[in-house]
């Protein structure tokens, strides 16, 4: 049987409705899933004969909100589709928290238009761990040639060295080593661990953050079974992860370390999926783009890429 995934439609105003309709009529999501969309069925029709699109199938949209599409207008978010694109994600979030999906994928949010519904929340990830009450989490971007994990996300590179911590580390590895088990049929993931510095601070000379907390963390992983490698050198261990086949994965320090090299390879299908979570959650890898909403000229490579991988997660999870 096809797992059950529910799509989050993201900003009404943003490419979020048109991807959407887009990977509903592509053959290699209707090959292995069974989607359903949340979101509003007035705009995916009007979009759909816009595009000359076929449109969602009767059943296929679960209709959590009635926007007034004389009002809204793509690349402008108003305050209603803002709450409207909230509650999206609380729908999806209980569905696959209460069994009625295997899943949960979600189309771009904007922090412009959800500060208009009053979200309080950095991203996508932070909410959703709230409402399924994880305070433990990591965010994995990935494709079919390199998945990383991040052990800080939105930070500023002066805040990075404070924020790699052992805990923090080894939190990320423990996420990681127990995701990739459960999740991507991994019995033993090799797990390579960046340095920070570089060269992974060549034995103290450009940095000590490798010998005093990333090489006593990856110890302690090691100690109870992980097999975390490192610390390496950033600019070499995506060579080998790639090019080699030498880790299934990579824990990087900081946010362009590790996407830097993982958008080079997956700009186009690279997913974001959150682990740690009591749910499968996976997302597109880019924004809202208002710029191109509504247009016909937005790709649905990495919706289509998100449905794979958590189709690929529910089934290795069941």
């Amino acid at each position: 049987m096809r797992p059950v995934i529910a799509v989050t439609m993201g900003d009404p105003a943003g490419v979020g409705p048109e991807i959407i309709l887009k990977a509903l009529e592509d053959r290699r999501v209707r090959r292995i899933a069974d989607p359903v969309v949340i979101g509003d069925s007035g705009l995916l029709r009007s979009l759909a004969r816009r595009l000359k699109l076929k449109g969602p199938d009767e059943g296929a949209v679960v209709n959590v909100s009635d926007l007034d599409l004389e009002k809204l207008k793509a690349g402008k978010p108003t305050k209603e589709s803002s709450q409207a694109m909230i509650s999206y994600i609380e729908e999806a979030v209980y569905m696959a928290a209460v069994g009625d999906a295997d899943a949960m994928v979600t189309a771009p949010i904007s922090k412009e238009a959800a500060r208009m519904a009053g979200f309080s929340f950095p991203g996508h990830t932070e909410f959703i761990a709230h409402l399924t009450g994880t305070k433990d989490f990591s965010m994995m971007l990935g494709g079919k040639s390199l998945k990383v994990v991040l052990v800080t996300i939105h930070e500023s590179l002066r805040r990075v060295p404070a924020l790699v911590t052992k805990e923090a580390v080894l939190k990320t590895l423990r996420i990681t080593d127990e995701s990739f088990r459960r999740y991507f049929g991994v019995k033993r993931p090799r797990i390579a661990v960046a340095g920070l510095n570089p060269h992974a601070g060549e034995a103290g000379i450009f940095g000590d953050e490798e010998q005093k907390v990333i090489a006593p963390a990856i110890k302690k992983a090691r100690s109870s079974g992980i097999n975390a490698i490192g610390p390496l050198p950033a600019d070499t261990v995506f060579y080998r992860a790639v090019k080699k086949a030498e880790f299934d994965c990579v824990v990087a320090m900081y946010h362009d370390q590790g996407l830097g090299p993982l958008k080079l390879l997956h700009f186009e299908d690279g997913v974001n999926a959150t682990l740690g979570l009591p749910i499968i959650r996976t997302s597109v890898d880019h924004g809202t783009a208002y710029d191109i909403a509504w247009k016909g000229k937005a790709s649905s490579e990495s919706l289509v890429a998100a449905i794979e991988m958590a189709c690929e997660m529910a089934s290795k999870k069941k």
